[in-house]
């Protein structure tokens, strides 16, 4: 808590009458303070104290609220840009960095928690779920995913174009097929695909924690018929990357840690298998 900007709220009587006397910006819509302290830099707790409050507190403003943060990070809003576009429709504002008088016909200051990782629908207007929170996650990554997905594609055309244009075989066939032809095959070569394997992700740690086996248990899993991705996410790698792997996948795998908050990417009705360290589990009970 040392790192937690303290606000004061003072109470005060003001006419700004249609003037708007004293306010250098003036809002029509509310606003929600909430600080980025704390321990903002570990995934679990950008989760956890973060973003999940802040949709339990700002979604049934339906946008129409802007974010005022104490402990404005650039890193963090490139971060979860995605995410908070989908919660409000206005830029954020640095509290620290702004020293505009902004005034507001609301605000609420700090945000309101339920437990660890969890949307209370008895708590939330119109009873809201967690289920409700990933379908966010699921409109905010998908743009940003299709073009991913655009990008490679047209890389495998342009790859396969090359191949077929210098292998000996292409030089003997006649040139009766027009390049439309040509292109559709081009396209169909790089869309076919086999029967679907199920899909294993496992989140790969180094150093501490470290699967000391990860090369025999790939092996092991791909021999009873996964198709088997290992996924080493770390401060720098896009989360819309990690939320396609996952989402795309039947089952995640990896070591107890923040990572594995990483979790609430997978789609409902996926297996999610937590490796909890003997000491570790030790050290839980203990305490």
């Amino acid at each position: 808590m040392e790192t937690i900007d303290e606000l004061n709220l003072i109470s005060k009587r003001v006419n700004f009458g249609n003037s708007g006397h004293g306010c250098d910006v003036k809002h029509d819509v509310p606003a929600v303070f909430f600080s980025n302290g704390g321990y903002t830099g570990n995934v679990y707790h950008e989760f956890n104290d973060g973003i999940i409050p802040l949709y339990i507190t700002s979604q049934h403003f339906n946008k129409k609220v802007v974010f005022v943060i104490l402990e404005y990070h650039n890193w963090w809003i490139t971060k979860y840009g995605d995410i908070l576009s989908h919660l409000s429709d206005y830029p954020a504002i640095d509290f620290r960095g702004d020293n505009r008088t902004h005034c507001f016909p609301e605000a609420i200051v700090g945000l309101r928690i339920h437990d660890e990782l969890t949307v209370d629908s008895a708590l939330m207007q119109r009873n809201k779920s967690i289920v409700d929170f990933r379908n966010l996650l699921d409109k905010a990554y998908w743009p940003r995913i299709h073009g991913l997905i655009q990008d490679e594609e047209r890389e495998a055309q342009e790859k396969l174009r090359k191949q077929m244009s210098s292998s000996p075989s292409s030089e003997s066939e006649p040139e009766s097929e027009s390049p439309q032809k040509q292109e559709y095959i081009i396209k169909q070569k790089v869309q076919e695909n086999p029967l679907k394997k199920p899909k294993l992700v496992i989140l790969s740690r180094d150093k501490s924690r470290e699967v000391t086996n990860e090369n025999s248990m790939v092996k092991m899993a791909e021999e009873i018929g996964f198709e088997v991705e290992v996924l080493k996410p770390d401060r720098t790698t896009e989360l819309a990357k990690i939320y396609r792997s996952l989402n795309a996948s039947d089952v995640m795998i990896g070591v107890h840690g923040a990572a594995m908050t990483h979790f609430l990417f997978l789609r409902p009705g996926s297996v999610f298998i937590q490796v909890v360290p003997l000491a570790q589990l030790c050290r839980n009970i203990l305490w």
